[in-house]
């Protein structure tokens, strides 16, 4: 699945304890066309950034003061906030493993280069799009099942309390919402209330 152009520069933030190492992400990120819009030392205030700020990307150290890289990544994830990369002085296979339970999509091992970053930020970017949009469909599936009960629930009222066939009671459902401007789910509510009747 190939994602769209962007049009707009991927907008980042930046959380690492070390001020060198900081200076050099934005100089490579920047050259690369990114835009850096916020930087900070500890996952806190990572949270706190991402927050306020919206950014496309969060790329957080592991072993920060306050909270580290991998809580911090938990909580963003969790809430989808944004994508995000990890970058860690360490590639042992237990801080790997927490970083993918924590919902990272892309892990950088210090020191890194910009042959080893651009490729981890796109393919986080591309897989927290591919979660979104599963976490939305997931939604209108979740939505639409949920009307779906309030009809059927609706149309057990009308047939048991007004002895209309299910078709009928369907058609008057669907009927006062075309008439009334409303939602079927709306109706069907009012149905069940008792506050509609035909």
């Amino acid at each position: 699945m190939s994602s769209p152009e962007r049009s707009a520069p991927t907008r980042v933030v930046i959380a690492e304890d070390e001020a060198i190492i900081r200076m050099d992400l934005r100089e490579i990120l920047e050259e690369d066309g990114y835009e850096v819009i916020g930087e900070c030392g500890n996952g806190e205030d990572a949270i706190a950034l991402v927050g306020e700020l919206a950014p496309d990307l969060a790329i957080l150290d592991v072993k920060m003061p306050v909270m580290d890289g991998i809580t911090a990544a938990r909580v963003l994830t969790e809430e989808r906030r944004c994508a995000v990369v990890l970058l860690t002085a360490f590639s042992q296979r237990d801080l790997i493993a927490q970083a993918r339970d924590a919902g990272v999509m892309a892990y950088v091992v210090k020191p890194f280069q910009r042959s080893d970053l651009v490729p981890a930020i796109e393919i986080a970017l591309g897989r927290f799009e591919e979660v979104r949009e599963l976490a939305g469909k997931a939604a209108e599936l979740e939505e639409a099942l949920e009307v779906r009960k309030l009809i059927d629930r609706a149309k057990g009222r009308l047939t048991d309390g007004h002895g209309l066939s299910e078709q009928d009671a369907f058609a008057f459902i669907q009927r006062t919402a075309m008439n009334e401007r409303r939602t079927i789910k709306d109706v069907s509510a009012d149905v069940i209330a008792g506050t509609l009747t035909p």
